[in-house]
């Protein structure tokens, strides 16, 4: 069977459906590619922190 350019296997994702296998392929390529987390939120650092923490506390314990 030949392709029927749906063109999946190029947008470089980790994983993708191809029509003409009928299955979902797993590209090991771009497995190796690395993640970097983004951490938001509030930090220590922050000068509001403690005022944060204490609201946040306050509103769990309510």
């Amino acid at each position: 069977m030949n392709c029927v350019n749906c063109e999946n296997c190029k947008t470089g994702s980790v994983a993708y459906y191809c029509p003409m296998k009928n299955d979902f392929v797993v590209n090991i390529e771009a497995q190796n590619s690395v993640v970097e987390k983004n951490r938001s939120g509030w930090k220590k650092g922050d000068p509001s922190y403690e005022t944060h923490r204490r609201k946040v506390r306050k509103e769990i314990e309510e």
